[in-house]
């Protein structure tokens, strides 16, 4: 069913998302990758005349959600571009965590506002991630997580892997770790506190040289206006509400939040509709999308490639690599 203006504000603005032992060491030993980045900046990304692939969450149907070795094997993969979620700790820390709570991914139920990164830092970031599943799952057999007690010291790591890869890691070592991949960042939570969240975020991509370099978002719109008051340098996704009224009122959307992220469908609506990629292209508007854990395939991926996508955020990386291979063929 495509979007039509028979659709109340709020039911379209409900399909709109964007787009997962000690700690004496806190970064891996790991010294090379597999890939190189085709470009170290977004203006370079956008300008490499194809189609690029994200690593959703670090790959996450491959890969722990939101750990350094989801990251490595999204780069070893050969993604364009890393994804990733950022959350606060209770002291201040930049972490790439996607809950706001630790129970889908670790050993513990822990809220991530109330606690330290040391502490955050010491947990399990593999313990729910299963062989025979994708993402996390539970109620499989123990032999299915394969990665469970990687963190603690209790299995050993995969060859060239630190304990550390498996640990909820901070964003300045992802920024750190690889300096020449753009990163796509979404900035969790609303209102007051994310805005605090976006005050940190903004001075951390500034110390870190990277405001060429990343796209930050929010489902929040004051979010993004926020972040783009006091970093207007760097290159921004609109929020749920402008996407929405660009899709239902075709209010115009500012072209320093150029790159629209949304899913292709959701709950039986479509939105990555023929029109729309019509509509985005024809007002210069860059289209990554993100398919909400459906058809996360080669096959799905090359469809939303020949569908006129820009970029996928793709949770199964190599699949999202193969496609746009395949894509590049014809």
């Amino acid at each position: 069913m495509k979007i039509t203006r028979t659709l109340t504000l709020a039911a379209v603005a409900s399909v709109l998302f964007f787009p997962a032992c000690s700690s004496s060491s806190t970064t891996s030993t790991t010294s090379t990758t597999a890939s190189k980045s085709p470009a170290s900046t977004v203006e370079g990304i956008l300008s490499l005349g194809r189609p690029i692939v994200l690593g959703h969450a670090a790959g996450e149907d491959i890969a722990p959600h939101s750990t350094m070795y989801g990251f490595e094997e999204s780069v070893k993969a050969g993604v364009d571009v890393l994804d990733l979620d950022i959350q606060r700790t209770k002291d201040g820390v930049l972490v790439v965590q996607h809950d706001d709570n630790t129970k889908r991914t670790t050993e513990s139920d822990l809220k991530i506002a109330d606690l330290t990164y040391e502490q955050l830092h010491q947990l399990d970031n593999g313990f729910w991630f299963a062989s025979s599943c994708s993402n996390t799952c539970t109620g499989k057999p123990d032999s299915d997580y394969i990665f469970r007690g990687v963190r603690t010291g209790k299995v050993a790591p995969p060859a060239g892997y630190t304990a550390d890869d498996f640990a909820v890691p901070k964003f300045s070592d992802v920024a750190k770790r690889w300096p020449d991949y753009v990163i796509n960042i979404e900035i969790k939570g609303k209102g007051a506190d994310a805005f605090i969240t976006a005050d940190l975020l903004a001075k951390e991509i500034s110390q870190l040289s990277r405001t060429k370099s990343v796209v930050v978002t929010s489902f929040d719109d004051t979010v993004v206006e926020k972040f783009h008051s006091i970093a207007p340098e760097i290159a921004m996704s609109p929020g749920l509400n402008a996407l929405t009224a660009y899709v239902l009122q075709n209010t115009p959307i500012p072209m320093w939040e150029k790159i629209l992220q949304v899913p292709p469908v959701y709950e039986g609506v479509a939105v990555f509709t023929p029109e729309y990629v019509q509509k985005t292209k024809t007002a210069g508007y860059v289209n990554w999308i993100w398919p909400n854990g459906t058809g996360e395939n080669e096959a799905g991926y090359l469809a939303l490639f020949q569908q006129g996508a820009n970029g996928i955020n793709a949770s199964n990386p190599p699949a999202g690599v193969a496609a746009l291979q395949q894509f590049l063929k014809k």
